[in-house]
């Protein structure tokens, strides 16, 4: 099946099924620490989730540029080892400070800064991997795959530490995040290094930073999606915090509730992301409807009476996000050189990830001074305005114009054509990248 044919390569389905198993652990942690800190940590206080949110991923914004020359440097399947055990040793300590008693707010806030900076290089290093277990046909579709395992993770994660936190507490689920690391270590040492895809380095020297960064300045059509990235990444994907105050505030349920309608959400991404790797090339067009039907979604998420609906509304915000992530994703991997595509990949990752220290705290705030509707509501205009964006960058990228046809019929007496391209030919919508 076309949806799951990076799967026939041995590598990369031992990546995939050592990846699920550790996403798992980490959604687990992720649902757990977020509900420590709304419940038990604080009175219910969506800004303190909020601080924990930009603390965790606000390093993404400094170590970026690092972390991605890194990843086009050095080996990054022994950086991935690194980060993998580092990362394992977090979520103990957090762990042992919460079955202890001992926790405070400020310990939270201490080890999701510490996980931040240790996820600043780690999340090039995973993006660039895949391209070292498949080949460049099928790059797209592996990490649309990669979406997919991520976000089954996230259905089943949230529910699963939901019960946990109940029954036995946080604690011991921050502890089982631990042992999940143990799948992905045990993948890495499965993959034989000489299998591994030769993937080009770049030299040593000064300004290699800068080199990636001119890159990327000269290619408009990334630019826009990072655009949109960051739009939608820092307004937009607060969900834990959204879900959090809808669930605890508005509705009076308890974390049993939030991690179960965290995995609601995912039922959508996971579709999305099926979806995705079922279409082959990522295209600008869908990025931005895809923004467009988030924008649409979270409208109806904010106005939902009850959890049921609001649960409903959550299914589509999934899917239109998982769909405009992963083509964006995919879109910037299969259409950037090789040599240059850590440097691209962590510039991506840190707008994405690293705008969360600007949106989650005022998302937060919205959340406590206009309550949990109108802080949902941040999410909507943030998936219209990028669709907003989209749609002008097109038309001035592609020179687009309405033209009046008096002899055709009905709503064909309007066409949209290209001023750069002849009538009737397909222009791709990919911008004006290096070629183009």
């Amino acid at each position: 099946m076309s949806t799951f044919k990076s799967l026939g390569i041995p590598n990369y389905r031992i990546w995939f099924f050592g990846a699920l198993i550790s996403n798992i652990g980490t959604w687990m942690q992720r649902t757990a620490q977020d509900w420590l800190v709304f419940d038990h940590l604080t009175a219910h206080d969506a800004g303190a989730m909020g601080i924990t949110l930009a603390l965790q991923l606000g390093p993404q914004l400094f170590l970026a540029p690092w972390a991605g020359l890194l990843a086009d440097r050095y080996s990054r399947r022994k950086l991935l080892l690194l980060t993998l055990v580092a990362m394992a040793l977090l979520s103990t300590g957090l762990g042992i400070l919460v079955l202890l008693g001992v926790a405070e707010l400020w310990h939270v806030y201490i080890f999701a800064l510490l996980l931040g900076f240790v996820t600043a290089l780690d999340a090039p290093v995973r993006q660039t991997f895949v391209s070292e277990l498949v080949t460049d046909d099928y790059l797209p579709n592996a990490v649309a795959l990669n979406s997919a395992s991520f976000n089954v993770a996230r259905m089943i994660g949230p529910a699963v530490s939901g019960v946990l936190t109940v029954v036995v507490g946080p604690g011991w689920v921050f502890l089982i995040n631990t042992v999940s690391f143990a799948a992905m270590l045990w993948a890495l040492k499965l993959i034989p290094t000489s299998s591994l895809r030769a993937q080009p380095r770049a030299a040593p020297g000064k300004g290699r930073i800068r080199e990636g960064l001119r890159y990327v300045r000269g290619r408009p059509d990334i630019q826009v999606v990072l655009v949109a990235i960051f739009i939608v990444g820092t307004f937009g994907l607060n969900f834990p915090l959204f879900i959090a105050a809808m669930v605890g505030t508005q509705f009076g349920m308890d974390a049993g509730a939030f991690g179960a309608l965290s995995s609601v959400m995912a039922i959508g991404s996971v579709t999305g992301a099926l979806l995705s790797a079922r279409r082959g090339r990522p295209r600008l067009r869908l990025i931005f409807l895809a923004a467009g039907g988030f924008g649409v979604s979270s409208t109806l998420a904010a106005l939902a009476p009850n959890a049921t609906l609001f649960g409903l509304a959550l299914v589509p915000c999934g899917l239109f996000a998982l769909t405009l992530i992963t083509s964006a994703n995919g879109y910037v991997q299969s259409t950037t050189e090789a040599v240059m595509r850590g440097r691209v990949m962590s510039l991506y990752m840190a707008i994405f990830m690293g705008g969360t220290p600007i949106g989650a705290p005022l998302v937060g705030w919205v959340a406590n001074v206009g309550g949990p509707r109108w802080a949902v509501s941040v999410a909507a205009i943030a998936g219209v305005s990028t669709a907003v964006v989209g749609l002008v960058w097109i038309i001035r990228a592609k020179q687009l114009r309405l033209r009046f046809d008096r002899r055709a019929r009905g709503l064909k007496h309007f066409r949209v054509e290209s001023l750069l391209a002849p009538p009737g030919t397909e222009e791709d919508d990919r911008g004006s990248g290096p070629g183009r």
